[in-house]
C-alpha cells in the first residue's frame, strides 16, 4: 500500500496523475488541464517521488501504468469526483444548463429511447446536448471508468452478476446499476420465407442457416449457450454488429436472425418481416442504466439517469420491476 504525507501533498498532483492515466499520453493530459507539457512531466516527477514509484513509462506514442498506478489510478479518481461533488453547486437547472452527456447503446435500444429522449431535451434542456455511442461490449466498465461515456444501456449480465456478488460480500462496488426494462427476443425473417407463418420446432430451428448480432464478432451468443445445454448447435453464417443490419439483411436473404420484440416496430421493415417464437427457452433479457458510482450524487448526471428512465416509461418500453436499483448507493 502506498504510504503519502498528506501535509505536504500538492492535490493538483493528482488530477494531473488521473488526466494522463485518463489519456495515456501526456501531450493530450496536457490539452485537457490547460498546462504545458513540461508541467505535466514535472508534477508527474514529483509525485513519483512522493509514491516512490515510476508510475508511467513512455510506450509509442503514449505512456504505459506501473502495476503500482494500475493499484492506485481508481482510488485517486473515486476520490476526485466525491471532491467535485461536493464542492459543486448541489443544483442541476436543465431549462438553463449546456452539458454534453455521452450514452453508450446498441442501436436497438436507442431507436426505441431517442425519441422520446429527444423531447424530454427539447422541452426541459434545449442547451443541453446528446452524444449517443456505440455500444460495441457486454462490459461497458473501461468505458465508464475513462469518462469516456456518463451512462452505459445495455444487457450486461456478466457485469450486473458480478456487482451483485460484491454487495452480497459486503463490498461497495464501484458501479452502479439500475433496471431500466426487461424484454424478449423473437426469430425474424423474411416474409416469403419458406419457414414463416408457422411454428419452429427445435430440429427446423437447428437446421437452418443463421445470422448473429455480436458485438465482439465471436459466432456465439445467449441462444448457442441455451442450445448447447441441450447438446444442440446452429449453423451461424454470419455476424454482424448492428440490429439494423440484421433486420436489413434477413429481409432479403433466407437467414434467421434474432431481435428485440420491441425493436421491429422501430425498424421501419415490419411489413418485410415474419416473426417466430424460439423454440427454446432462453434467459430473460434484462436491460440496464449502468454509471460509476462517483457520479452516483451527481445532480447533472441524477437528472440524466432520471429523463433516461422517463424515456424508457414514455416509450412503453418499463414493466413493473423498471427502476429497481440493486446496488445501494
Amino acid at each position: 500500500m502506498v504510504s503519502l504525507n498528506f501535509r505536504t501533498l500538492d492535490l493538483n498532483l493528482l488530477r494531473v496523475f488521473d488526466e494522463v492515466m485518463a489519456e495515456r499520453n501526456l501531450t493530450r493530459a496536457a490539452h485537457n488541464l490547460s498546462m504545458t507539457q513540461p508541467a505535466v512531466s514535472n508534477a508527474l516527477r514529483r509525485l513519483r517521488e512522493l509514491v516512490g514509484d515510476e508510475l508511467v513509462r513512455r510506450s509509442g506514442f503514449g505512456v504505459e501504468p506501473t502495476p503500482t498506478a494500475l493499484a492506485l489510478w481508481p482510488s485517486v479518481r473515486e476520490a476526485l469526483g466525491l471532491l467535485r461533488g461536493a464542492l459543486a453547486p448541489g443544483a442541476f437547472d436543465p431549462a438553463s444548463a449546456t452539458s454534453t452527456f455521452q450514452v453508450a447503446m446498441a442501436d436497438a435500444t436507442s431507436a426505441k429511447l431517442i425519441p422520446s429522449l429527444i423531447d424530454i431535451l427539447e422541452r426541459e434542456a434545449p442547451g443541453v446536448n446528446l452524444r449517443v455511442l456505440p455500444l460495441t461490449t457486454r462490459d461497458p466498465r473501461q468505458l465508464l471508468e475513462k469518462g469516456d461515456a456518463d451512462l452505459a444501456i445495455g444487457h450486461f449480465p456478466a457485469v450486473i452478476a458480478e456487482l451483485g456478488a460484491r454487495q452480497q460480500q459486503d463490498e461497495l462496488p464501484r458501479f452502479a446499476f439500475e433496471r431500466l426494462y426487461d424484454g424478449d427476443y423473437v426469430v425474424v425473417m423474411r416474409r416469403g420465407h419458406p419457414l414463416a407463418g408457422r411454428p419452429l420446432s427445435l430440429d427446423t430451428y437447428c437446421a437452418a442457416r443463421h445470422l448473429l448480432v455480436s458485438f465482439s464478432g465471436r459466432p456465439f451468443g445467449f441462444v448457442d449457450e441455451a442450445l448447447a445445454a441441450r447438446s444442440r448447435q446452429r449453423r451461424v453464417v454470419i455476424t454482424v454488429n448492428q440490429f439494423f443490419t440484421a433486420g436489413r439483411v434477413v429481409a432479403t436473404t433466407d437467414l434467421l436472425t434474432v431481435l428485440p420484440r420491441h425493436f421491429l416496430s422501430a425498424t421501419g421493415m415490419e411489413d418485410e418481416l415474419a416473426i417466430s417464437e424460439l423454440p427454446l427457452a432462453v434467459p430473460e433479457v434484462h436491460v440496464d442504466t449502468l454509471w460509476h458510482r462517483q457520479r452516483q450524487h451527481d445532480a447533472a448526471h441524477r437528472w440524466l439517469r432520471e429523463a433516461v428512465s422517463r424515456s424508457a416509461a414514455a416509450s412503453g418500453l418499463q414493466g413493473a420491476d423498471a427502476g429497481t436499483n440493486t446496488i445501494a448507493p
